[in-house]
């Protein structure tokens, strides 16, 4: 099963519990990145782009238990960053399993195979492993010829060893739906894998390839071919049948980013796991004082093209709740794939974007030793290096 009935029967009453107590806005999946170093540096991405000092940073297994009981969502995605870099991850997805919260363990696998004996089978932990199609794509995607052959042997090992284990993929313009197609059904009939997690590219600003994202349009019609192609192949996602109807354009959705909440080695994150725009130190201060209206899909020129789930999702599944039936409708028969598509939101009265990420770096490296990497770093941005900031005596920690 795509989700354990358990998991779909506690995250259920939580959500009723939320509506019965007249919460609007409440948190359904943690977003915990204990860190930002990765060994891999994926052309789409923009989550590494940081000094050395602060890839080196990590939270700490009391730091993680500590979120997760601020915010109190039922289900935790740990990302990164890669979180088999960090030492102690065994010990924080421990942790939160014996919290009986639904974690998804979010790795390019390419550590797995070797750290797979640290972790123990459960109901709550799904390893979700990155796979960005079949092997010529993703080693592409990742930009690391064979990738994918270990995250297959990895997979593989993983189930044979009584693991759930699920695959994410993001899909860039370069995705075609015959690709897509034949992907899901290997990922579904051959590895078996529990559930596929499916999401257009957010086009980070900071991410080193900025020629493939999709806008909106090309989303929903790369989604209509896709889910055209796949009438009768019982494809398997762990996403509400509504948020796949939305990315093939049959839903007029708004954000809710406050469903998906950021923590990491900053703080709070604000307004989400997409958009850094500044750090509070406690979820209740982020819940208050962010501006939620100022984001969002037309309120906010970096939002435009956003089709991603961890923004979308909650919202989704809200609109299930609200309409079982038209949920219902839509998990039986597919995503419709013909026909005129849901009215778009108007883009033209957004706020222009703002540029916050390098005063943020700048803010967290004062006083911090610098690497020379780092001086490129500051060079490639044309910034200069922070006050009182010293010369490093010793190498950048390149993984642990």
């Amino acid at each position: 099963m795509s989700v354990p009935l358990i998991q779909q029967w506690r995250v259920g009453a939580y959500i009723l519990k939320q509506r019965v107590k007249g919460n609007r806005r409440y948190p359904l999946v943690l977003m915990l990145e204990p860190l930002f170093r990765c060994n891999l540096a994926c052309n789409g991405c923009g989550k590494i782009d940081y000094p050395d000092h602060i890839l080196d940073k990590r939270m700490s297994v009391e730091e993680c238990v500590k979120a997760v009981d601020e915010c109190g969502a039922p289900m935790v995605s740990i990302p990164g960053g890669e979180p088999l870099l960090h030492k102690e991850m065994d010990r924080i997805v421990a942790a939160l399993v014996a919290k009986k919260k639904f974690v998804y363990l979010c790795t390019n696998a390419l550590l797995l195979e070797k750290n797979l004996h640290r972790f123990a089978p459960s109901k709550y932990l799904t390893l979700s492993i990155h796979l960005d199609g079949l092997e010529e794509h993703h080693d592409r995607a990742v930009d690391q010829k064979g990738t994918f052959e270990i995250a297959v042997s990895a997979i593989r090992k993983a189930k044979a060893a009584g693991f759930r284990v699920n695959v994410n993929c993001t899909f860039f313009s370069d995705m075609t739906a015959e690709a897509a197609a034949k992907f899901f059904d290997y990922a579904t009939h051959e590895l078996q894998v529990e559930a596929i997690t499916v999401s257009p590219g957010y086009a980070y600003e900071r991410a080193p390839d900025q020629q493939h994202f999709l806008n909106r349009q090309r989303t929903k019609t790369l989604f209509r071919d896709i889910f055209r192609k796949g009438k009768g192949k019982k494809w398997r996602f762990s996403q509400s049948s509504l948020f796949l109807d939305f990315l093939a354009g049959n839903q007029s959705y708004r954000c809710t980013p406050w469903g998906n909440p950021t923590r990491n080695v900053f703080g709070w994150q604000k307004p989400c796991y997409l958009v850094g725009e500044g750090f509070v130190g406690s979820f209740k201060e982020l819940m208050e004082t962010t501006d939620w209206d100022a984001y969002g899909t037309g309120n906010y020129e970096k939002c435009a093209d956003c089709m991603v789930h961890c923004g979308y999702e909650a919202t989704a599944v809200t609109d299930t709740l609200a309409h079982p039936l038209k949920a219902l409708q839509v998990m039986l028969r597919g995503p419709r794939t013909e026909g005129p598509m849901a009215p778009e939101i108007d883009l033209t009265r957004a706020r222009k974007a703002e540029r916050v990420h390098e005063k943020h770096v700048v803010d967290a490296m004062r006083g911090a030793p610098i690497t020379a990497r780092d001086k490129r770093w500051f060079a490639g941005k044309n910034l200069p290096l922070p006050e009182r900031a010293n010369e490093a005596k010793v190498p950048s920690i390149a993984a642990e």
